[in-house]
């Protein structure tokens, strides 16, 4: 959420509010508004972590309204004709049906004009017609953000972690009636590993388990004869470490959804549509022959400079042989082999996760910033989206 409070009201009163036209193609015509509120979000992610790494491409933006289990729309605000602040209403489709899940992004330049309130009133409304009674939002801090400072430390609800109380960004969501519930550690690590680094790990994690493990790699589609022991452990969420991966990359793992082999296909389908590579390694307990432990890795396929890490699960009575470095150590090599271009990986964790931290910070992964997650409950149905002022 990238917005400040405050506003001045005739300022306020030139601004316009209106549902995007998703064109066909980013060439077409029609796609002028488009690109403009891609670009939007672009440039609030330059200002925040000093890069465009996070922030969509136009073609990325488009793929991503032909996901199954979601539906996308996006409000935008207009000033004299110019989209200054957009809004994307994410609502799920297969599970977790109450939710809408917001990403609100306002031009630094037009901040502190009541754009962000306007657009996020807008956005409450047509979650309220769409029978969503849950808003979830996120706020974005970089690492020098972040002080020691107790006074300048809000504490989520989970109780681990902390953003800077000082931010605008806290201080518009906690205006808007939104409680703060969890936080995420957002990390990157340069590519490849060094090769030293990687074999020192590989070592490690091989002493630990005692040749007791193989590992498994595939890229996009999981091999046939493994379909039903990933689905299990998928299905076991009570029993694994897990490692969220990027907020732009589907997470149906963690919506409740239960996998069989057809959902699995269904979900690297909807990847490959989205313009989305996998890179998987997994591990195998050879005695019992199960799968006990995977990663993944996602590349976009029209962007392979930039990765990002999903999920690391592995299996609670596995624990302890250091499956969760070996597992990543062999797929951020191969990773590399199969993306040469790939110079930079991104991931986020849960504070609470000592252990997939720990291995991260071995690997060479850097804290980067946390994102704040905020939830409001909204009231019952409403009538519908702000369409204007």
């Amino acid at each position: 959420m990238a917005e400040t409070a405050g506003m001045t009201v005739d300022e306020a009163k030139t601004v316009h509010i209106e549902q995007l036209w998703v064109p066909d193609t980013v060439d077409s015509p029609d796609a002028t508004d488009f690109l403009a509120a891609v670009e939007v979000g672009r440039r609030v992610r330059m200002e925040t972590w000093g890069s465009d790494d996070l922030a969509y491409t136009p073609l990325e933006k488009l793929l991503e309204f032909s996901d199954p289990y979601e539906r996308q729309i996006i409000l935008v605000a207009k000033l004299d004709g110019v989209i200054v602040g957009t809004v994307d209403i994410a609502l799920p489709l297969a599970d977790n049906m109450d939710l809408a899940e917001f990403t609100l992004d306002i031009l630094p330049e037009f901040q502190r004009r009541g754009v962000g309130r306007q657009l996020l009133e807008a956005a409450e409304q047509l979650a309220r017609a769409e029978g969503r009674t849950m808003v979830l939002v996120d706020t974005n801090h970089p690492a020098t953000s972040l002080t020691e400072i107790p006074e300048d430390q809000l504490i989520p609800g989970s109780g681990a972690g902390f953003v800077p109380v000082s931010s605008r960004e806290v201080d518009f969501a906690k205006q808007a009636g939104y409680t703060l519930q969890h936080i995420e550690q957002f990390s990157s690590c340069a590519l490849p590993l060094d090769s030293k680094l990687a074999a020192a790990l590989q070592l490690e994690a091989d002493d630990a388990n005692g040749g007791r493990y193989a590992l498994h790699h595939w890229t996009d589609r999981c091999p046939e004869p493994w379909l039903e022991a990933v689905a299990a452990l998928e299905n076991a969420a009570g029993e694994v470490v897990r490692e969220d991966g990027e907020d732009e990359a589907p997470e149906l793992e963690a919506s409740g959804m239960v996998f069989d082999p057809v959902v699995l296909r269904e979900t690297e389908d909807a990847a490959l549509a989205q313009g989305r590579r996998t890179v998987v390694t997994a591990v195998e307990h050879v005695e019992s022959g199960r799968i006990v432990g995977l990663t993944t890795i996602s590349v976009l396929a029209h962007r392979q400079d930039v990765v990002f890490q999903d999920d690391t699960l592995v299996l609670q009575e596995h624990r302890g042989n250091k499956l969760g470095l070996l597992i990543k150590v062999a797929n951020m090599e191969r990773l590399s082999e199969q993306f040469p271009d790939a110079r930079v990986i991104y991931t986020w964790n849960a504070p609470e996760n000592r252990y997939l931290l720990t291995v991260n910070k071995q690997l060479g992964f850097a804290t980067a910033g946390v994102t704040g997650l905020w939830q409001k409950e909204l009231p019952g149905r409403g009538s519908g989206a702000t369409t204007s002022d």
